[in-house]
């Protein structure tokens, strides 16, 4: 993002926080991934330091922020406002107070009563965890906080991401605990409870990376055996080969943990001109999850807009124009692979001898 851009972020965060009451709770909403949790935690460390009570939240297995057993949890808090981070935008309500979103996917909207900062179309794109410490400078002396905005870039960008902070944050941190406590910090979502919450609370308190790689805290032993469930359930997924339809490998899993984006990411450094699905009948009952992954020169979202199926639902092609997926119903899975080619090994149901749940199950 160009300065200018970065400085009008920061203009509508400040007016967005001065507005807020102390004496009612204020909530942050935040993705499970490492860089969803980095943006979540920033928010909530800088609004405490501004004297407000917080409630933070992070979405489960299967949810997404409109997902009805969020808005549950995130309405009994009786929240002023809702900041929203790292799980995209779209036009639908989240709940009936104002609302500031955080992101940095290709927005589909603005929920009524909302506004977005955004960093997509940006060049870079800035991670939600880079975002959220840029809008936090704005209010509060947050730079002791430097290495988790880090952790967001390395989570999403890699050890190369091209922004200044990271390479700051290593000098001061040191490169192999930031990039240590990422990968602890991703884990618990990709494992087969999907439960984020060590890791956000471990955000929440913690000093410095080694006390997520090496603290002595209950959640650190959480988090490492979400690590060793993980690695495990990866190191199997690694032996499935990839089946071919015109310029689409399909890499076909089945597995309760989040690996799918594991396996397209692998697959498609080894498989550079392909467009890259990382499949995964096992995650969620009823539904078919995949990760999709492309070089520069493929839009994924395009790719997944142009091939959707009649009824794809509210999970397919969110995220990134080079990193995309979704969550299709059988019969809705079975339309798109016939779609792009595939043949009967690639459907699901009983013909598989897969168990069957019925196609319109959640």
């Amino acid at each position: 993002m160009q300065a200018a851009a970065i400085e009008a972020s920061q203009a509508r965060f400040g007016a967005f926080v001065r507005q807020l009451n102390l004496n009612q709770p204020v909530v942050v909403l935040c993705h499970s991934d490492a860089d969803g949790l980095a943006a979540g935690a920033i928010l909530a460390r800088t609004l405490q330091r501004l004297g407000h009570v917080v409630c933070t939240d992070v979405t489960g297995k299967g949810e997404n922020a409109w997902s009805e057993s969020v808005r549950r949890r995130l309405a009994q808090h009786q929240a002023q406002v809702l900041l929203v981070t790292d799980l995209g935008s779209r036009d639908q309500p989240i709940l009936p107070v104002p609302t500031l979103l955080i992101d940095h996917h290709r927005p589909i909207g603005v929920p009524p009563n909302a506004e977005l900062i955004t960093g997509y179309g940006s060049d870079p794109t800035p991670t939600s965890g880079l975002l959220a410490f840029w809008c936090g400078q704005a209010v509060a002396n947050i730079d002791d906080l430097q290495w988790i905005a880090a952790i967001s870039l390395l989570s999403d960008l890699g050890d190369n991401a091209p922004f200044a902070l990271l390479a700051a944050a290593k000098q001061r941190y040191k490169a192999t605990p930031l990039r240590d406590a990422t990968t602890l910090l991703n884990a618990p979502r990709r494992s087969a409870t999907g439960d984020a919450r060590p890791a956000l609370e471990l955000l929440l308190t913690a000093d410095d990376p080694r006390d997520i790689t090496k603290g002595s805290a209950p959640q650190v032993a959480v988090i490492k055996a979400a690590k060793t469930e993980v690695n495990q359930a990866f190191a199997e997924a690694k032996k499935a080969a990839p089946t071919f339809s015109g310029n689409v490998a399909l890499i076909r899993i089945h597995t309760p943990c989040q690996i799918h984006p594991l396996v397209a990411q692998i697959w498609r450094t080894r498989l550079p001109k392909y467009i890259v699905m990382g499949v995964n009948t096992g995650y969620l009952p009823g539904r078919v999850n995949f990760s999709v992954r492309a070089g520069p020169d493929i839009n994924v979202l395009d790719f997944l807009r142009e091939h959707a199926p009649n009824e794809p639902g509210e999970w397919y092609g969110n995220g990134h124009d080079q990193a995309s997926g979704g969550a299709l119903r059988y019969t809705a899975w079975n339309e798109f692979a016939r779609g792009l080619g595939f043949g009967p090994e690639l459907l699901v149901g009983e013909t598989l001898g897969e168990r069957q749940v019925n196609s319109d199950h959640g």
